[in-house]
């Protein structure tokens, strides 16, 4: 694989509307030439039999299992409620609108 050049690089900058330097530019070029030779190595290694995966490790659930334990009652519930009605905290309104 060629060498990303030097007006390569300029081109990504006017299509990215960055304004660079000389400076920028020949220092872009090179750390590009860098990655593209990365990821063209990752790609000459990836093999046809390896499935591809999400997660490097496999995941497991972390949630605790479902289980049934006791639970307050109603009464229970509401009895410190400043306010109940009809087995439900009543709270007070703050919209105007009729109900």
């Amino acid at each position: 694989m060629s060498a990303i050049t030097r007006d390569e690089v300029a081109h990504l900058a006017r299509l990215s509307r960055l304004a660079l330097g000389e400076d920028e530019l020949d220092h872009l070029a090179a750390q590009l030439d860098v990655i593209i030779s990365a990821v063209a190595r990752v790609q000459q290694v990836a093999a046809e039999d390896i499935p591809p995966t999400s997660h490097a490790l496999p995941i497991t659930n972390v949630f605790r299992a479902d289980e049934v334990r006791p639970t307050l009652s109603p009464d229970q519930a509401l009895a410190a409620a400043p306010a109940a009605e009809e087995q439900r905290f009543r709270v007070p309104r703050i919209l105007g609108e009729e109900a």
